[in-house]
C-alpha cells in the first residue's frame, strides 16, 4: 500500500493529503491512515512541511466527516445503503457500525476514527442516528486533530523503518503504536519534572 501511495504525494503533494483523507472521512473506503503516514515519511524526507501537512490532515478529516454526517442525516439509511453499494458499503458492514455507535453513545465518532472498518462509515452513521450536531462536531473536531497529528508524525518519527513496521504489525496497528509511544513520553516527562519539584 505505501509503495503505491508514496510516488502519488510525491508528484501531487497536499493534493493527495487534502482529497485522500476528506474522501476516506466522507465515507469511500480510502487509506488516510497510510496516507498521512506516509505524508509524514515525506516530512521527515524534507518533501512536504510538517504545519502544512498537520492542518491540512485535520481540515479534511473534519470537513469530510462533516460532509458525511449531512449525507447521512439528509438521506437516511436508504440513501446510505442504495449508494454504498458502490463505494463497499453493505448493510450488514451498516449494522454493525450502526451496532458500535448505539453501544458508545457520543464518543463513537471518536472511537470509530481509530478502527479502520468504522474509519469511513462513522460519520454516515451518526448521520443517520441523528446524533445531536454539536455534539458530532465537538467529537469530529476532536478527533480529526488527534488522530491526524498523530499519524503524520508517526511518519515522521519512523522515518526509513516505516515499511518495515508496517509489515510487522500491520498498518492498522502503526497509530496504537504512536499513541503508546506518546502516552510514555508525556509519563516519562511527568514523572521527571514531578522529581525535580521535590
Amino acid at each position: 500500500m505505501t509503495a503505491r501511495i508514496l510516488p502519488l504525494i510525491e508528484q501531487y503533494g497536499y493534493l493527495v493529503v487534502l482529497f485522500g483523507v476528506m474522501l476516506e472521512s466522507i465515507g469511500i473506503p480510502i487509506p488516510g491512515e497510510t496516507i498521512l503516514i506516509v505524508a509524514g515519511f515525506l516530512v521527515h524526507q524534507g518533501t512536504l512541511n510538517l504545519t502544512t501537512t498537520i492542518v491540512l490532515g485535520i481540515f479534511a478529516t473534519i470537513l469530510g466527516n462533516q460532509i458525511g454526517y449531512w449525507a447521512g442525516l439528509k438521506g437516511g439509511r436508504p440513501f446510505v445503503v442504495r449508494w454504498g453499494y458502490y463505494v463497499g458499503i453493505t448493510p450488514e458492514r451498516l449494522a454493525r457500525v450502526e451496532g458500535f455507535f448505539v453501544r458508545h453513545g457520543g464518543k463513537s465518532v471518536f472511537l470509530a476514527r481509530f478502527v479502520p472498518w468504522l474509519r469511513a462509515f462513522g460519520a454516515l452513521v451518526a448521520g443517520i442516528g441523528h446524533m445531536h450536531r454539536r455534539s458530532f462536531f465537538f467529537y469530529n473536531i476532536l478527533a480529526g486533530a488527534v488522530w491526524a497529528t498523530a499519524s503524520v508524525i508517526g511518519g515522521y518519527l519512523f522515518g526509513k523503518s516505516l515499511g518495515l513496521l508496517e509489515t510487522w504489525i500491520g498498518p492498522g496497528s502503526v497509530l496504537l503504536v504512536i499513541v503508546l509511544i506518546f502516552l510514555i513520553l508525556v509519563f516519562y516527562l511527568a514523572y521527571r519534572f514531578r522529581g525535580k519539584d521535590k
